[in-house]
């Protein structure tokens, strides 16, 4: 049986695959022609555009331009502050470290002479 749906699906396939139809003509020779022209258009290109929109498109990058130098300058005035207060805190804790060290060393030097001196 399984013999048999095999043979007959490879008939059909075989008449239908060999038959003396012409495929259909995809693009017709008598399809109709655009009137106008198809070329493309860059929008930024002479005449694409009128003169006042170029004029607002220029100003408005202009005033993008502007406030991006304007953030990176904001940036730039952080970080030397914080660097500044980086160096500041720095000293700070340098000093207190100093003067931490000094300090032991002169109570350990004060009962040393103490001690040498109740001897």
């Amino acid at each position: 049986m399984k013999y048999l749906l095999f043979a007959v699906f490879a008939f059909s396939a075989l008449l239908l695959s060999c038959s003396k139809k012409e495929p259909a003509d995809l693009y017709p020779a008598d399809s109709p022609k655009a009137n106008y022209d198809t070329t493309a258009i860059d929008s930024f290109s002479n005449g694409a555009t009128s003169v006042d929109v170029v004029r607002e498109i220029r100003m408005s990058s202009q005033k993008y331009q502007d406030s991006v130098k304007e953030a990176l300058k904001l940036q730039e005035q952080e970080k030397k502050l914080k660097e500044e207060l980086e160096k500041e805190n720095k000293k700070k804790t340098e000093e207190e470290k100093r003067a931490q060290d000094k300090s032991p060393l002169k109570t350990a030097e004060t009962p040393a002479a103490a001690e040498t001196k109740t001897q």
